[in-house]
């Protein structure tokens, strides 16, 4: 396993900006996941550390290495992409092996490496077939396999399991838990998914417009987001967010929503508006009296909760959550608390302020 650092890293594909002055340390051993939404530079990002696209300018090292002259062969890191890529006329093994062949290990190690891999993902029965006997998700795991069998220093991966049904990839994404587990191995993984990022991640590089918004824990960037690109990208469904005016000063501020309602704070924001007010779904929940008062136009029953879609007087749309035996229905008048305790607030710059 290695360190992966970047430093002042930048790209541009003609006039067009992809990547601008980013710096990262990816520690060794962590699963990093780049978040981000199309077009943000995440599979960018992770093929110039692949070497499969050159670095404008910047600083790439690998285990302590200068790695962004270095050819993709020469990086010691093995890239699992979405499209498995495997040879169809080839058996299991064989497409395992492959990779080991042209380097001209000895047949030995070779068939040791590849038992071993195929052993680690549950493929040992599945080595005499070839990839149209498989399923996606099996397919898929014998990508990962012949990645195994290099024992790089690092794994990168993108987007691998786009391809697979809903079922499959939750199966296959605690197969790639347990397989970070047991290797212990960096791996650096791009998804747009943001379930795939908070249940593999040690830490998550949420990217937008050509640089990293946040670096974080799956819960920190989920509890505390940097910025309102981070509040309304993180989180199913999106953070509420409202804008609101303050008044008073002190520890006597509060939030005026667009309604009239008030929401008090605790604290005094420093920064300049216009506000935006931030809470989740789970944060602001019915209630018979309530803060503010809104009127219910969707209900989500989803077991063991409820998500109701309700508007203020003002038009604005919030989204509130109730038990799973929730009676409220389309129509409903219906209160709704605050918990102050998770309040966000996001100034004129996007950027969340502190109060």
């Amino acid at each position: 396993m290695a360190a992966i650092t970047l430093e002042g890293v930048s790209k541009k594909f003609g006039a067009v900006e992809v990547i601008r002055d980013l710096n990262l340390e990816i520690r060794a051993g962590e699963f990093v996941v780049f978040l981000g939404p199309s077009g943000s530079g995440k599979s960018t990002l992770l093929r110039m550390i692949a070497g499969l696209e050159s670095i404008d300018s910047g600083k790439l090292l690998i285990d302590g290495v200068r790695a962004e002259g270095l050819a993709p062969g020469s990086r010691n890191v093995a890239m699992v992409f979405q499209n498995y890529a495997l040879y169809p006329h080839m058996t299991v093994e064989e497409n395992m092996a492959f990779g080991l062949r042209n380097i001209g290990m000895p047949a030995d190690r070779i068939k040791a490496q590849v038992t071993e891999a195929a052993r680690m993902l549950e493929m040992d029965k599945l080595l005499a077939r070839r990839p149209a006997e498989l399923s996606g998700g099996q397919r898929q795991r014998v990508a990962i396999g012949r990645a195994i069998v290099k024992e790089p220093k690092a794994f990168l991966f993108d987007e691998p399991l786009s391809n697979l049904d809903a079922a499959l990839r939750v199966r296959t994404r605690v197969e790639l838990a347990e397989l970070h587990q047991r290797l212990g191995s960096t791996m650096v993984y791009v998804t747009h998914d943001q379930t795939e990022a908070m249940t593999l991640a040690d830490q998550i590089v949420i990217l937008n417009n050509c640089r990293i918004e946040q670096v974080g824990t799956p819960m920190q960037v989920y509890s505390r987001p940097a910025s309102r690109f981070v509040a309304s990208f993180i989180g199913s469904p999106a953070m509420n967010l409202l804008p609101v005016t303050l008044t008073g000063q002190d520890d006597r501020v509060a939030a005026r929503l667009g309604d009239g309602s008030v929401v008090p704070l605790r604290g005094a924001p420093k920064g300049e508006g216009p506000w935006e007010l931030g809470i989740r779904p789970e944060a602001l929940t019915l209630a018979a009296e309530g803060m503010a008062r809104a009127t219910a136009t969707v209900v989500e029953r989803l077991g063991d909760r409820t998500l109701v879609y309700a508007k203020l007087s003002d038009g604005s749309q919030v989204i509130a959550q109730d038990g799973g035996k929730s009676q409220v229905k389309a129509g409903d008048s219906v209160g709704l608390t605050f918990d102050t305790a998770e309040l966000h607030l996001f100034d004129g710059q996007g950027l969340a302020v502190s109060f």
